[in-house]
């Protein structure tokens, strides 16, 4: 697992970071698609599951240095790093795009998971009864999910820390996203907007040296609910790896076609042809966040109108083909100059 990088491969490995944060936050999107295609999925999940007994044990006596080597941290620290930064900034540029240019960043993004499904059943040969099975089944969860109708927001700590363990599905099942989970859960705006906007006012309070949020009870609120989330995703991470790990190693080729079969099924979600349905009151009025934006509830999908709008998604949908086809060409590529 271990293995000498160099200064274009840590660049590269941040750069994965900063996809896999912004496509995580994206509802529809699995940042975990992002690990699968760029080939670094298998890493991810077993360096994550490095975080066990024999871990703690290195940490709590000291040993720092083999505490970072034995979980693999140049490789996990790198592409948080990018996933922390991407939060802030390249997810927040998403968030712009989504609003102004909603069809073509939908568009792109059902093309790479086009790509995504092409690249991996290309060089999947393992086809049997029990593949087609788990193949057929994770389709259907995956379109099934795409339909279910979202809950209400639930700030009880105990729900927001499994909110936390099922939001991170999207970083290690590729096809499951995480946020657009959340959206079904009723918490992707306490969680992935109200609280992270608390933490971005708290940091810069704190850089100003105005510390009177302590006396903030919403904001006190919204960090605590933030730091729960974040425990509980911890908690996801480590605990899915191991299942994972478990599992790759002793039902490989039915873990990988159940995981086409949640891609294939994701299409649901990013289809870009879809009209965004906003919560509402009793009064019929939108419901607003904190930030004043309108709260999503779903989506209703249609057939689109070949007009010119159309013609130039249809682009987009190839772009992100060729994003995907891009990041396989640079991976072959290094996979070549190692050996």
């Amino acid at each position: 697992m271990q293995s000498t990088r160099t200064l274009i491969d840590r660049i590269f490995l941040v750069i994965k970071g900063l996809a896999m944060g912004a496509a995580n936050k994206v509802p529809g999107v699995s940042g975990g698609v992002v690990a699968f295609v760029a080939g670094f999925y298998e890493e991810f999940i077993y360096s994550l599951q490095r975080v066990n007994k024999t871990a703690f044990k290195l940490l709590f006596n000291g040993r720092i240095r083999s505490f970072y080597r034995y979980i693999n941290g140049k490789f996990l620290s790198l592409l948080f790093l990018g996933m922390m930064v991407s939060y802030f900034s390249v997810s927040k540029i998403l968030d712009y795009l989504i609003v102004h240019y909603e069809l073509y960043v939908w568009s792109t993004f059902f093309g790479m998971i086009l790509g995504s499904i092409f690249y991996i059943s290309r060089d999947f040969k393992e086809w049997e009864k029990s593949t087609v099975i788990a193949l057929t089944l994770g389709t259907i969860i995956g379109i099934s999910i795409s339909f279910l109708d979202p809950a209400t927001e639930n700030d009880h700590l105990l729900f927001v820390f499994f909110c936390g363990i099922i939001s991170v599905s999207g970083m290690t099942l590729p096809g499951f996203s995480g946020s657009f989970i959340l959206i079904l859960l009723g918490n992707y705006v306490l969680l992935l907007v109200d609280s992270v906007n608390a933490l971005y006012d708290t940091m810069f309070d704190v850089f100003s040296g105005n510390f009177s949020f302590i006396r903030n009870e919403a904001r006190m609120r919204l960090l605590k609910v933030l730091a729960v989330f974040t425990i509980g995703s911890v908690t996801g991470l480590v605990t899915f790896s191991h299942m994972l790990t478990y599992i790759l190693k002793h039902y490989k080729n039915i873990t990988l076609a159940t995981i086409m079969g949640f891609i294939i099924g994701s299409l649901g979600v990013v289809w870009p042809w879809k009209e965004t349905i906003y919560k509402t009151n009793d009064q019929g009025s939108m419901i607003l966040d904190s930030t004043g934006k309108q709260i999503i509830a779903n989506y209703k999908r249609f057939l689109p109108d070949f007009d010119t709008q159309t013609y130039i998604a249809i682009v987009y949908i190839a772009f992100g083909i060729l994003i995907v086809l891009g990041l396989e060409w640079y991976g072959q590529r290094t996979r070549q100059i190692k050996t």
